[in-house]
C-alpha cells in the first residue's frame, strides 16, 4: 500500500496540505492553471486522473467545467465524493488504476495534476499508463502531467538517508481534533530512480503526551526529461509545451542546461497524434 491508500491519510489530506503550503506553496496557482487548460482543450470532455480529494476536480466544477475523476485510492475517491456532495456537485468519481482503467468514453483533456504520475514505479507501468490514457483521448487530445528535474545535490543526500532518519515536516490538527506532528524519511536509489520512504504521524492529547503513532509508506519515481520525450514518442504523443511551474513560464525545449538553472515542477503538455 501507498501513503494515499490509507483511510486516515485521505481524511486528513486536505488538513495537513493546508499547513504544508501555508508559508511556501510549490503549487501556487495550480487550480487556475488547470482551469485555463480545461477551457482551452476540454470541449470534448475532461477527466482528472489521480484526482485525490478533488483539489482540481471540484475547482473545475465550481467554475463551470464538469469533469470526471478517478484515483487509485478508494479512500481518496470516497472523500472526494463526499466533498462533491456537500457542494451539491453531481460528479462521476470512481476508483481506478491509470494503467488499465476504462472510463467507457473518450475525452479531449486528461489531467494528472501535481505528483500524480510519479508513483508509477518503472517504465513498464509508465508506458502502460500513457497508452491507456491515450486510448481515452480523442485524436489530437491533450494529456498534461508533472515531473521535476532531479537535483543531484538532493539525490546525493537522499542516497545516504536511512529508513528511520526522520525529519520534522509540520504540525496540524487532525479530523478527530487531535494535534499531530508529521515526520518523513526519504531515500533514493539511483539505479531504479525511486524515492522511497515513510511518513510518521504522531498524535498528542491535550497534555502533550503521545497517544498514537502511524507509519505510512510513500514511493515515487524520478523521471528525467529525456525519458518523458522518449515515452511520449513511444506512446503516440508529441510534446507541445513544458511549463516551469504554474505561472505561465515556458521551458525552452532545446535547452539541456535548464535543470541547472531552475528547481521547479515541469508541467508537460502532450498531444495525442492522429
Amino acid at each position: 500500500m501507498d501513503l494515499h491508500d490509507y483511510k486516515d491519510v485521505a481524511e486528513n489530506y486536505d488538513r495537513y496540505l493546508e499547513v504544508m503550503y501555508r508559508d511556501f506553496d510549490a503549487h501556487e496557482g495550480f487550480q487556475d492553471f488547470y482551469l485555463e487548460l480545461a477551457k482551452k482543450y476540454g470541449k470534448d470532455g475532461v477527466i482528472d486522473v489521480a484526482c485525490g480529494t478533488g483539489a482540481v476536480l471540484l475547482y473545475l466544477a465550481e467554475h463551470g467545467v464538469i469533469a470526471d475523476g478517478t484515483d487509485l485510492s478508494e479512500e481518496m475517491c470516497r472523500v472526494c465524493s463526499e466533498k462533491a456532495a456537500e457542494k451539491n456537485l453531481n460528479l462521476r468519481i470512481f476508483p481506478g488504476n491509470m494503467t488499465d482503467f476504462d472510463a467507457l468514453r473518450k475525452y479531449s483533456l486528461v489531467i494528472i495534476a501535481r505528483s500524480g504520475f510519479m508513483p508509477l514505479p518503472d517504465q513498464k507501468s509508465q508506458i502502460a499508463a500513457l497508452k491507456n490514457l491515450g486510448r481515452h483521448l480523442v485524436p489530437g487530445g491533450i494529456l498534461t502531467l508533472n515531473t521535476f528535474d532531479p537535483w543531484p545535490a538532493v539525490q546525493a543526500q537522499q542516497m545516504n538517508t536511512k529508513a528511520d532518519d526522520y525529519t520534522f515536516r509540520l504540525e496540524y490538527v487532525n479530523s478527530e481534533g487531535y494535534r499531530e506532528k508529521i515526520y518523513n524519511s526519504i531515500s533514493y536509489n539511483p539505479w531504479t530512480q525511486i524515492m522511497s520512504g515513510s511518513w510518521k504521524f504522531e498524535t498528542y492529547d491535550d497534555e502533550g503526551k503521545v497517544i498514537g503513532e502511524r507509519i505510512r509508506p510513500l514511493t515515487m519515481r524520478q523521471t528525467y526529461r529525456w525519458e518523458v520525450f522518449l515515452l511520449a514518442e513511444l506512446c503516440g504523443f508529441e510534446v507541445l509545451d513544458i511549463y516551469r511551474g504554474y505561472k505561465g513560464d515556458k521551458e525552452d525545449l532545446n535547452d539541456p542546461m535548464s535543470a541547472a538553472k531552475y528547481q521547479s515542477n515541469l508541467i508537460w503538455i502532450l498531444r495525442k497524434r492522429g
